[in-house]
C-alpha cells in the first residue's frame, strides 16, 4: 500500500465527511496513477480544483505522486495572485457564458435577468452539456458530482444551494460577477438578447392597461417576447441590486 496526506482548502470542503474536513488526513492507495485521479477518488471533482501543491512545489494534473507525499489542494482563487504557479486551466473560470443542467431552470432565468449568457434545456444528454460547455467555452453548472468528473471538462461549477434564488446569490459571488451585471439586456425565457422597440411595431402584442400607462418596450430578437417596465419591475430592481450586493 502506498500513502498520500492530503489537506483540502475552503469550499472543497464542502465534498469531504465531516470528520475530514479543515483538517489533514491520509489515504492509502494499491497504486499511484495521476494526481488527479488520486483528488478525484477522495470525492473531489478536478472542476473545483485551481491549484495543486506536492510537498510545497506546483503540480499540474498528469503529476504522478509517491508514497509519502503531502498534497494541499486549492480551489478558485478570488484574490491571492498565483500567476507564477501551476494554474490547472487554460483560461480563467470567471467565463460569463453557462450552460445549466437540466434540475437548474430558474436559475438560469436569474443569471438572464442579471444579463448573463445562459443556456439551458429542459432535456439534455449528459455529452451534449459537455460538448456545448467543450465547444462553446461556458461554464457548466450543475449539482451532478457523477458529470463533474467527466475528464474532458475544463470549466464547470458544483452548485451547493438548492434554491433557486440562493444558486443565484453562490454564483454571483464565488465566481466574483457583481461588476459584470448586463440587468435587463436578455429574455428571461429563451436567452436571447433584447432591443428597443417602437410602441406602435408590438402594439398588438400589449395588454390593453399596459398600452395606456407605458410606452417603453423592449423584444426579444430571438423569441418576439416583448418586455416593458411593469409592476413586476421595480421587484426585480430590488433581486439585482441584492444579488449585486450578495
Amino acid at each position: 500500500m502506498q500513502t498520500l496526506t492530503f489537506r483540502f482548502y475552503r469550499e472543497l470542503n464542502d465534498f469531504l465527511p465531516n470528520a475530514l474536513k479543515q483538517r489533514s488526513f491520509n489515504r492509502e492507495f494499491t497504486a499511484l496513477g495521476s494526481i488527479k485521479d488520486a483528488i478525484e477518488s477522495v470525492g473531489i471533482p478536478h472542476t473545483e480544483v485551481d491549484l495543486i501543491l506536492v510537498n510545497g512545489e506546483s503540480v499540474d494534473f498528469t503529476f504522478i505522486p509517491q508514497n509519502g507525499d503531502r498534497v494541499s489542494v486549492y480551489p478558485l482563487f478570488e484574490s491571492l495572485d498565483v500567476t507564477s504557479l501551476t494554474r490547472l486551466r487554460p483560461h480563467p473560470l470567471r467565463q460569463t457564458a453557462f450552460i445549466l443542467d437540466c434540475h437548474l431552470g430558474r436559475l438560469a432565468r436569474y443569471l438572464r435577468l442579471l444579463g448573463f449568457d445562459a443556456l439551458f434545456y429542459g432535456h439534455c444528454p449528459d455529452e451534449r452539456l459537455v460538448e456545448i460547455s467543450l465547444h462553446q467555452h461556458r461554464i457548466l453548472l450543475t449539482r451532478d458530482l457523477n458529470l463533474l468528473k467527466r475528464k474532458v471538462l475544463t470549466h464547470a461549477y458544483y452548485v451547493r444551494s438548492t434554491r433557486p434564488i440562493k444558486q443565484a446569490e453562490e454564483v454571483v459571488r464565488r465566481l466574483q460577477l457583481q461588476n459584470s451585471f448586463q440587468p435587463f439586456s436578455r429574455c428571461t425565457v429563451c436567452n436571447g438578447l433584447l432591443s428597443t422597440v417602437d410602441k406602435q411595431v408590438v402594439w398588438a402584442q400589449l395588454p390593453e392597461n399596459s398600452r395606456r400607462r407605458f410606452d417603453e418596450y423592449a423584444r426579444c430578437n430571438e423569441c418576439g417576447r416583448v418586455y416593458w417596465q411593469g409592476s413586476h419591475y421595480e421587484r426585480m430592481q430590488r433581486l439585482v441590486k441584492d444579488l449585486r450586493e450578495s
